[in-house]
């Protein structure tokens, strides 16, 4: 439960999926955490995903993948700043996503999820695995911020996070490239609709 509201003028680094699950990195997000939490002590966390698996081999631990990485990284992590939100309506994920100071997108080859898609058109700095940009066509630095590895995410959030201005102007070439490629527009008009792509 968070102890007040958040706001765009807090640090949220921000993580969406339909359920949390390997083929959307969620274990390397996880393993990413306490280095994450530890570089930015302000930082908040809002994790989006039902708790069930969409796509490939469900966690034989009771209570799914998310109590087994909750067991691994459990004692490195402070809990009180990583909210578990569950799943979202769209006017609610849209919030959430409004307020990001940063975006975690992982996957594995496989295809995007428009939840990529819609945080770079509402401009926000995002963090993606490799197989994300080349999805994409997104340039490193440019666009987004390339990472893979627990260690290699979690510092390119930090850089994000220590620099404000430039995530900024970052997340604003996002959404320029989002507008120009698939026409969205200041209606913030549902993306998955718009291309048909899944969650």
């Amino acid at each position: 439960r968070m102890d007040r509201a958040l706001t765009k003028d807090d640090e949220v680094l921000t993580f969406v999926s339909r359920n949390l699950e390997r083929t959307r990195g969620f274990h390397v997000f996880m393993r990413a955490l306490p280095r994450i939490l530890k570089q930015r002590p302000d930082a908040r966390v809002l994790v989006v995903g039902g708790n069930d698996t969409s796509y490939g081999g469900k966690s034989k631990r009771p209570g799914g993948l998310r109590a087994e990485m909750e067991a691994e990284v459990g004692k490195h992590v402070d809990w009180s700043r990583v909210h578990f939100l569950g799943k979202l309506s769209y006017e609610d994920y849209q919030r959430v996503i409004q307020i990001s100071r940063c975006h975690l997108y992982l996957t594995m080859p496989f295809v995007l999820s428009w939840s990529l898609l819609e945080a770079m058109a509402m401009a926000r700095p995002v963090v993606a695995s490799a197989a994300a940009a080349t999805g994409i066509d997104a340039v490193d630095g440019d666009h987004l911020l390339v990472a893979d590895g627990a260690a290699a995410m979690a510092d390119a959030i930090a850089r994000l996070f220590s620099d404000p201005g430039g995530a900024a102007k970052m997340g604003a070439r996002a959404r320029d490239r989002m507008v120009a490629r698939y026409g969205w527009d200041a209606r913030l008009e549902p993306l998955g609709d718009l291309l048909g792509l899944p969650e």
